[in-house]
């Protein structure tokens, strides 16, 4: 009887055995990049000059609007000052925008550089 217990036993436990789950090592993920790579940094610092550009646009545009309203009423020193607000707006927009994308344009051509050496 106690031999019928020990083999059923040894059965039983050595399917339970086969069943179970093996056991895998999971490769460690991937170390994220700090910086994105050169190509997308100068393509970064391309949109950059492209945002500035739009948005000094834009600042003209509300400007010269503006301007053409006060003209319209006979406002004529408020006309000047608003052409001028748009143009300074203009100039603002236009040249923080080159100087990031010049700058971000920079980096990436100096890090394809370093790449290549």
């Amino acid at each position: 009887m106690i031999l019928r217990i020990f083999s059923s036993a040894m059965i039983l436990s050595a399917m339970a055995w086969g069943q179970s789950e093996p056991t895998t090592q999971q490769d460690p993920p991937a170390a994220k990049r700090d910086k994105p790579g050169p190509g997308r940094e100068i393509a970064n610092g391309t949109g950059d000059i492209g945002k500035g550009a739009a948005k000094g646009a834009g600042d003209m545009a509300k400007g010269t609007a503006a301007g053409v309203g006060h003209l319209a009423t006979g406002n004529f020193g408020s006309a000047g000052s608003s052409v001028g607000k748009g143009a300074a707006g203009l100039g603002k927009n236009v040249a923080t925008g080159t100087g990031k994308g010049v700058a971000k344009i920079g980096q990436g051509i100096g890090r394809g550089v370093k790449k290549i050496l």
